[in-house]
């Protein structure tokens, strides 16, 4: 009843609002922390809205869930603040870290047998892989091939309406 105003027809600014909240609660980042992912964006070459896509995509936290090492994006984030990932060998424990090319991801050793991290790992091939990440579930491994395009992006997620919002 509240808010809807015109009949319930959605203006442009309610539209690209929506989206935008939309893919902050999806990543789980904070309105701060996207407008600085969205100016870094648009400082790189290419296209903002892709490059937007692509340094959500290689955040740690979200790495380690399309790894299926952890069921949900925040379970990720949780377990990397408690320090069960090395990246390249070296303890990381910053969900925000922004893996390259390259990078192995991998749970350490003491860590292997929690009830929660394999319980994740089984439940991986229903969910998914996406071509920009291998997984090695017999070592826990996991290597980020390539930085990863909008075509491996499968999240409906509309970013030229997050780049008209901020652009205005």
């Amino acid at each position: 009843m509240h808010g809807q105003g015109r009949g319930g027809k959605l203006s442009d600014y309610q539209v690209q609002l929506r989206e935008k909240q939309k893919v902050k609660r999806i990543y789980g980042v904070l309105e701060r922390q996207f407008r600085r992912y969205y100016y870094m964006a648009e400082k790189q070459k290419g296209i903002t809205g892709t490059n937007l896509l692509a340094l959500l995509e290689s955040r740690l936290d979200n790495a380690v869930y399309r790894m299926g090492f952890a069921g949900s994006r925040n379970q990720a984030r949780q377990l990397i603040r408690h320090n069960h990932f090395t990246i390249n060998g070296k303890k990381v424990n910053i969900p925000s870290y922004n893996l390259s090319a390259g990078d192995i991801v991998e749970v350490k050793e003491n860590k292997r047998k929690l009830p929660i991290i394999v319980e994740a790992i089984e439940t991986i091939v229903r969910r998914g892989l996406p071509n920009w990440i291998e997984v090695d579930k017999e070592n826990f491994r996991g290597t980020v091939k390539s930085v990863p395009s909008r075509e491996t992006i499968t999240i409906p997620i509309q970013e030229n309406l997050i780049v008209e919002l901020y652009s205005k």
